[in-house]
């Protein structure tokens, strides 16, 4: 009788335990004619850091993300300059890169989101980047999740190249040895916040570009096709997309559920 008892008080125990585990992630990929849709919650399918943190004050909260992209994308002469939501992954976390944070001489850290806009801070400059976890993740006012680098326990958990998908429907993948053409500038900085080029802010860098390197938007070819980079220096994850961008980034189509 007391093992019954204790057997019923085991599965009580572990039953919601097993049933929120289940419900934690929700990522699902549909083709539309000429697009492929993603509907998410933006809770990703592997562990975070937590949160909050002593660099990040928000908790992570589910997300009601439905975005589409082109099926079939072109790539066009021109590229587009991306200051919020650049893609989504293949587990329904998006990619964010950019902060909201600006030069600002009369704020407590130095930057806020009222500062100079000419000179936009980039979180893997800044000391504590944010709360960034060991995904180079962190969470947004609102509660959602998102990259801002390489997402390291997607990609393992993947263990493939093709890790999601861009504003404009072209492909994001990680391979090691792919680097950007970006390159932090040398000497002082002439105006703004005066003091060495240390990365601190993305106008530190510039496109300096090569044969064996890839375009201003971390894209290159893979595989016969034109595709967009994850890479580990700066930017990291692309801030602009040479294809037509899916009006659904960067809109408020993302709730809090």
């Amino acid at each position: 009788m007391k093992n019954k008892i204790y057997f019923f008080f085991l599965l009580i125990l572990f039953l919601p335990i097993k049933l929120f585990a289940a419900e934690l992630n929700k990522f699902e990929i549909s083709l539309k004619k000429d697009e492929r849709c993603f509907h998410s919650n933006g809770i990703p399918n592997h562990k975070t850091g937590i949160f909050p943190n002593k660099g990040n004050p928000n908790s992570i909260s589910q997300q009601k993300i439905y975005v589409c992209v082109p099926r079939y994308p072109k790539k066009s002469t021109a590229s587009t300059k991306i200051k919020g939501i650049i893609g989504i992954a293949l587990n329904g976390v998006l990619f964010r890169p950019a902060t909201a944070g600006f030069w600002d001489p009369k704020a407590p850290r130095g930057h806020s989101r009222n500062g100079n806009k000419n000179w936009s801070v980039d979180i893997f400059g800044l000391k504590g980047r944010l709360g960034l976890d060991f995904n180079n993740a962190h969470v947004g006012r609102g509660g959602m999740y998102h990259y801002h680098g390489l997402p390291t326990s997607l990609v393992n958990k993947l263990n493939k190249s093709h890790i999601g998908y861009a504003g404009d429907g072209f492909e994001i993948h990680y391979l090691p040895q792919k680097m950007s053409g970006w390159t932090l500038k040398e000497g002082l900085r002439k105006s703004g916040p005066l003091g060495r080029y240390d990365g601190t802010y993305n106008e530190d860098f510039f496109f300096e570009g090569t044969n064996n390197k890839l375009d201003e938007c971390n894209g290159g070819m893979f595989n016969g096709k034109y595709v967009y980079f994850i890479t580990d220096n700066y930017p990291r994850v692309p801030r602009c997309l040479y294809g037509e961008v899916s009006s659904d980034f960067n809109q408020s189509r993302h709730y809090i559920i």
